[in-house]
């Protein structure tokens, strides 16, 4: 740029300069001051655009500002950085990068200020000086040196020391889940992409040389097939086995001791006497006892059906009195239930008595006899009673309101009709029910079923009226179970002469089969079942246990029925077995594990 082109640029800026002060009213009296520093103005800023950006016009060049964001005055484009200033600023970046040395690890004298570079004797990639490197990582030491460890099992247990060791159980003490959450924000950072391959495939190979990560490449776990011997396994992870004493390799605990049976697989248990006493263990004898097949149930009480009355009348005609009020009402043998009046029964009466009077007056012939035997059979089985004929034949009188009696004793179990009604002989008028015997309906479990047989006792209580005692017998088996409950029922015979027990009450039942003699027994709450086995906790010595599978039969009273897997004397764990059968269940997983399966 030419001096005449500076100084026409100077004059330009200052004509510009005076004539905003001159549009200005508030500093219309500096345009004198202006005048004369416009020589310094002009010396500020020339020497200020030499330290700041500087910004151009593409399109004309000598168009030039040190803010961002000016449009030329000429297009009015906006002004573009200065490709010299940029070059400037690269270089220096540049620069600062090249402050950084490599050396060769083998050879010191060659070093590089470029990454990358490869030492010139050997080949190899020169890497940062360390003394340059120990003060980045300064900083990185510090923080880990912050960094809090703790005890997975024990929380209370922490270290500043990575590696560390629980002092109860002896695991390793890992990472804080706050501080580990830091970690991974701040690594977020951290390019991994930029490693060197080979920097990245020596990390790799050294994760994968910890005793955890040898444990789980192994290509086989340990075999328990060896015959009998001791094992130490770890209470975390059960497929870490040992021969000898140590700890875990994954979680540092100390490996517990485990006896292995050989043919039979046995897992033995050791189990201090203190722990025993904590857990308040249980024990009981195997012994031979009898078992009876004693059904405890419940059923309800039900009519005896055999003992329902129905009562019709087998005429058409009106009730003209009614003796019985309402459902419920006791009746006895003999009582007069209703009177009917019916143009039927009139003309049965009235043939009756002619035929009796036909005899009388034709003397022995056979023929009026038999007349007058039909008359009589006839007025029977409208429904009088024999007394009723008898009387009717001795009166010689029609009745027109022929009354109706009981035939035994009774409850009303159901009224129909009321005074006046007109009736036929489809008409059930009333039914009675005797109640001196009553039925119990007993629902049985499906595997009960094979216990009971008819003419076995039973025993009937009803705790709901205070009623304990009552005996009776099974009278029927239905031959079909409940298809929703899965039980039998079973009809029990009850006498109720007192009239004690009442239909659809709820009552307790104990059905007594026959005996089981001389059979292993155990108490029932020392089964551990499962579902698809059932498995008791032995005893072997003071301080040993075992898991032992066993085959149940008959359940009754509290006992159970071991048909094998226990010896006479032997004893089995009745409290706290479940405690012990969770650390036999490690049997299981030894098992899976031995036959080659991997969870």
């Amino acid at each position: 740029m030419s001096q005449l082109e500076m100084n026409n640029k100077r004059n330009k800026l200052a004509y510009l300069l005076s004539l905003f002060m001159v549009v200005t009213p508030q500093l219309a009296h500096s345009q004198s001051l202006l005048a004369q520093t416009a020589p310094e103005i002009k010396h500020a800023v020339h020497e200020h655009s030499h330290d700041s950006t500087t910004y151009v016009c593409p399109m004309h060049p000598d168009e030039t500002s040190h803010e961002a964001g000016s449009r030329c005055s000429i297009c009015n484009m906006f002004l573009v950085e200065d490709e010299e200033e940029e070059e400037k600023g690269s270089h220096n970046d540049h620069l600062a990068m090249e402050q950084k040395t490599y050396v060769c690890p083998m050879h010191p004298d060659e070093t590089s200020h470029e990454a990358g570079s490869r030492c010139s004797i050997c080949n190899m990639f020169l890497v940062e000086d360390e003394e340059e490197e120990e003060k980045g990582s300064h900083g990185d030491h510090l923080a880990m040196e912050q960094k809090t460890y703790v005890c997975p099992m024990h929380p209370d247990e922490t270290s500043h020391e990575a590696g560390s060791r629980c002092s109860i159980c002896n695991m390793f003490l890992v990472e804080d889940e706050e501080e580990e959450e830091k970690g991974e924000v701040d690594h977020s950072g951290h390019d991994m992409s930029a490693m060197p391959a080979d920097e990245h495939a020596g990390h790799s190979h050294q994760a994968a040389s910890t005793p955890a990560d040898a444990v789980f490449n192994a290509a086989e776990p340990a075999s328990l097939n060896d015959g009998g011997s001791i094992k130490y396994v770890c209470p975390m992870h059960a497929h870490i086995i040992s021969d000898v004493p140590g700890t875990c390799p994954i979680c540092g605990m100390n490996l517990e001791k485990v006896e292995v049976g050989g043919s039979s697989k046995e897992i033995q248990i050791d189990v201090s006497g203190g722990m025993q006493q904590a857990l308040a263990l249980k024990v009981a004898r195997v012994e031979k006892d009898t078992l009876w097949k004693f059904v405890q149930t419940v059923g309800q009480v039900d009519y005896d059906e055999s003992q329902i009355n129905h009562i019709h009348a087998r005429v058409n005609g009106w009730i003209e009195k009614l003796t019985i009020t309402s459902v419920g009402d006791k009746i006895t043998k003999g009582q007069l239930l209703y009177e009917i009046y019916s143009p039927e029964l009139i003309n049965a009466q009235d043939d009756f008595l002619l035929a009796q009077d036909t005899v009388k007056r034709a003397g022995k012939d056979a023929n009026y006899h038999d007349l007058v035997r039909k008359a009589g059979l006839r007025l029977e089985l409208l429904g009088f009673q024999p007394y009723q004929i008898k009387a009717l034949a001795k009166s010689k009188k029609t009745q027109y309101r022929v009354p109706f009696y009981a035939k035994s004793d009774g409850i009303v179990k159901a009224l129909n009709v009321r005074d006046g009604m007109y009736i036929q002989p489809a008409t059930e008028v009333m039914s009675v029910v005797d109640l001196s015997k009553v039925w119990v309906i007993a629902d049985v479990f499906e595997n009960e079923q094979s216990w009971l047989a008819v003419g076995q006792k039973a025993e009937i209580s009803v705790p709901a009226m205070g009623i304990k005692g009552i005996e009776g017998e099974i009278d029927y088996i239905y031959p079909e179970l409940d298809p929703v409950t899965r039980s039998l029922r079973v009809r029990i015979v009850v006498s109720n002469t007192d009239i004690e027990l009442r239909p659809n009450t709820l009552a307790k039942i104990g059905i007594f089969g026959g005996p089981n003699k001389d059979v292993l027994v155990i108490p029932q709450e020392a089964l551990i079942q499962t579902g698809k086995e059932n498995r008791v906790i032995v005893k072997l010595e003071d301080n040993n246990f075992t898991a032992r599978k066993v085959t149940v039969g008959m359940l009754s009273q509290g006992k159970a029925e071991i048909k094998e897997g226990l010896a006479e004397n032997e004893r089995v764990v009745t409290s706290g077995q479940f405690l012990l059968d969770s650390e036999a269940s490690l049997k299981g997983s030894l098992m899976r594990l031995s036959s080659g399966h991997q969870h």
